[in-house]
């Protein structure tokens, strides 16, 4: 049985707040979202309840799980770091075991009562990965028969070294997670070796391709945004979209979704120009643009979820700082889901920016991530990029400069992680 006897001391610790999270995508070998490592970190200020490394990481994690982990990896699962004081904690009563994956290191001593705990939760249903796998040893032979998946990082592991390992592991039914993939060719590269889980922004990096065309139905999106920010009056505007019967049946389903708070049920497509407005439809035209490849089979929602969590965040951060400027939330939505246009597309950002016209402030943010929309553009991107070099680094001097502290950013995070798993849900 899980201890419990000391929950009401986590629950004391459940007022530790300050602090902040990086969901990292692991996606799985047909590129569809499998789950998410989420990494916790604490805001640099000095509070007197927080008497170890012990208290702080536990504390965390568990006020997590009482945000709502659901809210935060949606239906995929859950990576979460610990190290063997965590795993001695009591903490597990509050973590959905059933979407949880335990990640613990593999320079962790395999003590016989770490290992006696392990067992202990696995067989309350717990599972668990073995992180930063780089060869051979004593503690790695008595973890294994305990592991589900083991992780290789591709950026301390020779190629020689991976090439020897993966069959062991394969041998012995474990799922093996790739992280660090930064490039196409490094996921090709696990692919063929065989890995089954990927971890790592390379879908969300640009794929130059000089020349390359939009497809007819991206195309047919761009030419109703150019009328929408035109002075064309509704009626060209729903004329438009009927002309394309997929695009017309698509933009009607996802304005019926729970993201977009209508009150009632838009039936037509004059009700939804009537009721959604210029900005809001472009909105909804600019996620359109990112789904549809999803619905060709190309397996883009983890490209989807990004753009529409970057959004939906510095719009929400962008309403904090400028309460007032309504026009401000709305550009800083457009600047958040533009930013992997060159990813979805693989033409440059300044070629984009040719054929979809935007203000000085939104083309210098996605060009040079300048001005006030680029310091939340990269404040997003430090975010997302906690576990690279310098990702962190950019954070708290960003909530510092915006003048919001962690605990409103985390916050804002969950509420743009929901409202972006609503959006993929009914998108795709």
């Amino acid at each position: 049985m899980i201890d419990t006897s000391h929950s009401e001391n986590a629950t004391r610790h459940l007022q530790v707040r300050d602090f902040y999270l990086g969901r990292q995508p692991i996606l799985d070998r047909q590129q569809g979202l499998f789950g998410y490592e989420l990494l916790f970190r604490s805001a640099p200020v000095a509070r007197a309840d927080i008497d170890s490394d012990l208290s702080a990481t536990a504390a965390v994690i568990a006020h997590a799980a009482q945000l709502g982990l659901d809210r935060v990896i949606g239906d995929a699962q859950g990576f979460l770091n610990v190290d063997a004081a965590v795993l001695a904690s009591d903490i597990f009563v509050f973590l959905p075991r059933e979407k949880v994956v335990l990640e613990i290191v593999e320079t962790m001593p395999a003590t016989p009562e770490v290992l006696e705990r392990i067992g202990v939760l696995k067989a309350h249903g717990f599972r668990f990965a073995l992180d930063d796998v780089r060869g051979e040893s004593s503690d790695l032979q008595a973890l294994l028969p305990l592991i589900d998946v083991v992780k290789m990082d591709l950026r301390d592991m020779p190629a020689s070294a991976l090439l020897s390992l993966v069959p062991r592991f394969k041998q012995s039914n474990k799922k093996l997670l790739a992280e660090k993939v930064e490039s196409r060719e490094d996921f090709e590269t696990c692919m063929d070796l065989g890995f089954d889980y990927f971890q790592g922004y390379y879908f969300a990096k640009p794929a130059i391709i000089r020349g390359r065309k939009l497809s007819p139905s991206q195309l047919a999106i761009m030419d109703m945004m150019a009328l929408v920010t035109s002075d064309a009056d509704n009626v060209e505007i729903e004329r438009a979209v009927k002309r394309d019967i997929s695009l017309a049946l698509n933009l009607l389903r996802l304005v019926n979704t729970p993201a977009v708070g209508a009150r009632h049920k838009i039936d037509s497509l004059s009700q939804a120009v009537t009721v959604l407005g210029r900005r809001q439809l472009q909105r909804w035209l600019q996620i359109m643009l990112y789904a549809e490849p999803g619905r060709q089979g190309h397996a883009m929602s983890p490209l989807l979820m990004l753009a529409t969590t970057r959004g939906r965040l510095l719009e929400l951060l962008a309403r904090r700082i400028q309460p007032t400027q309504r026009n401000v939330a709305d550009v800083a939505f457009t600047v958040g889901i533009m930013s992997l246009m060159d990813a979805l597309f693989g033409i440059p950002m300044d070629e984009i920016l040719e054929q979809i016209p935007v203000i000085d402030d939104v083309a210098n943010a996605l060009l040079k991530r300048e001005g006030f929309f680029g310091e939340l553009l990269r404040l997003a991107e430090g975010i997302e990029q906690l576990e690279s070099e310098g990702g962190e680094d950019l954070v708290m001097p960003a909530l510092r400069g915006l003048e919001v502290s962690a605990d409103e950013l985390v916050e804002m995070e969950v509420e743009a992680f929901v409202w972006s798993d609503n959006v993929v849900r009914y998108a795709m």
